[in-house]
């Protein structure tokens, strides 16, 4: 059956980010927001600027009993004190993750709209998986995650599923009933007060 209960929030750092100002607008959510898991999300390749954002994101997050997991640099987990890796390449590495961090360690993995491959992450050790977009995009090919996709795996699968990307009032209203996780990122970060956007989009589905 669907979730019966409100889906917590994760939340997503913006693909890029001012390591000067971002921290305290990322502490002024999660002081406003009960946030269940941040992501840090860069597009940046360059391991110093990710490892700088990744110590100040960690040193906010952690103050406040938050998890902070890296996309897809799973070998700098460890080195930066992260609390696991998000991969967005499905089930491909997750058995390689799990073993390297050890069982402690949280591996998501984002799987599209592909119940297979969701499932294949799963049986590989994912401690979650995440389906999306969610709402109309331009990216990629424009294809979408439907709802029936979330209710079937809430019917079907016990491992938690987050659902992201493009999610607005409408959309987070319609997935609360089907996922565990609403995850919020450029939905949120493009507006002044990040904050209050938040807080807005929650009481859409509370």
């Amino acid at each position: 059956m669907a979730n019966p209960e409100q889906p917590q929030i994760y939340l997503i750092s913006p693909p890029q980010l001012d390591i000067d100002s971002f921290p305290d607008r990322f502490a002024s959510v999660l002081d406003r927001v009960e946030v269940a898991c941040a992501r840090l999300s860069l597009a940046s390749r360059d391991e110093t600027e990710i490892a700088r954002a990744a110590d100040a994101l960690r040193e906010v997050a952690h103050a406040r009993d938050v998890p902070l997991v890296i996309e897809d640099h799973m070998m700098m987990v460890e080195r930066l004190g992260l609390d696991g890796v998000h991969l967005c390449d499905g089930a491909r590495a997750v058995r390689k993750s799990r073993k390297t961090l050890g069982r402690d360690a949280i591996v998501g993995a984002f799987c599209g709209a592909s119940r297979h491959d969701g499932m294949n992450a799963g049986e590989a050790g994912a401690d979650y998986v995440s389906f999306g977009p969610v709402g109309p995009t331009a990216l990629g090919d424009g294809s979408m995650a439907p709802p029936e996709l979330f209710a079937w795996w809430s019917e079907m699968i016990e491992l938690p599923v987050v659902a992201e990307g493009v999610l607005d009032g409408d959309s987070a209203r319609r997935m609360s009933r089907l996922a565990d996780f609403l995850a919020f990122g450029e939905e949120i970060w493009r507006h002044d007060d990040p904050a209050a956007r938040l807080k807005k989009l929650v009481r859409a589905f509370a």
